[in-house]
This record gives C-alpha cells, structure tokens and sequence, in this order.
C-alpha cells in the first residue's frame, strides 16, 4: 500500500468545510474530480457503510471506522460495485482496492480550515488519486468559501 497526502487551507469554519464534504448535493459537485456522476449512498455515521457509486462506472463499498462529527472521517473500502449492482470481493481489481483507506482531518485557527486527505492505496490507483485530489480540494475549497 502506498500513502498519499493531500491538504488545502479553506478560509471558512469547520462546520462549513464538514458540511462540503458529506452533504449529498455538495459531495456530487466536488467527487466529478474522480467520476462525473458519483453520489453516496448512506450515512456518514461511524460503523457503518456507505456507498460510493456512478451509475456509468459502478463504484464501491465503504466501512466507516471513524466519524467525528466536524473532525475526522476514516473510511475502509470492503468491496466493488459493478454497474448492475452486484458487489465482490474476489478477483484482481478487487484485490487490489480493497483495504484502500481514505481519512479526512480538518483542523481549524481563526477563520481557516485546514483539510487533509490520507489515502492508502495501492499503487495502481496512485494515478487515480494524484490527478483527482487536486482538482477536488479546489471545488472543496470552491463551495465552502
């Protein structure tokens, strides 16, 4: 697994910047940076799943290990989705995205959040994330300030 950094400072509170990221309408407009027509399916509450899909693409299937409210996400992939719906475990892709981790840390001073994003990964979806990452904290920061 590969670890992955990436941070943006957003000149809005906390609660703004949380709201960005796990509120249903805002979360479509700043995932296009990975998959155009993606949404979630679910609640952004600890242990539980939560669904990342693109009716194009299919998606994947998410554990939530850590949710404080305003905080902190840590989010485990458990499977993928194929366009029909059908979710595995088994075969190459899926072995290789499973364990993918993504946490969210949001710290604040003053007027100025600061978000990080940690992805474990392997390495065949570095690419994935390298090109996706920057252009979603510019909508991040874009929709929160």
């Amino acid at each position: 697994m590969e670890s992955l950094k990436y941070e943006i400072g957003i000149n809005a509170p906390k609660a703004v910047v949380w709201n960005t990221l796990t509120d249903a309408q805002t979360y479509q407009k700043w995932v296009k940076a990975f998959s155009p027509n993606s949404y979630f399916e679910g609640e952004w509450k600890q242990g539980t799943f939560i669904k990342f899909l693109d009716p194009e693409m299919g998606g994947t299937k998410a554990f939530l290990e850590t949710i404080e409210l305003g905080d902190r996400i840590l989010a485990r992939h458990v499977s993928i989705i194929s366009k029909d719906g059908e979710e595995t475990t088994e075969g190459e892709m899926p072995g290789k995205w499973i364990g993918t981790t993504e946490a969210y840390s949001l710290s604040e001073e003053g007027d100025r959040t600061s978000l990080q994003v940690e992805i474990k990964t392997h390495g065949d979806f570095v690419p994935m994330f390298e090109s996706g990452w920057p252009e979603a904290l510019k909508s991040i920061k874009a929709l929160s300030e």
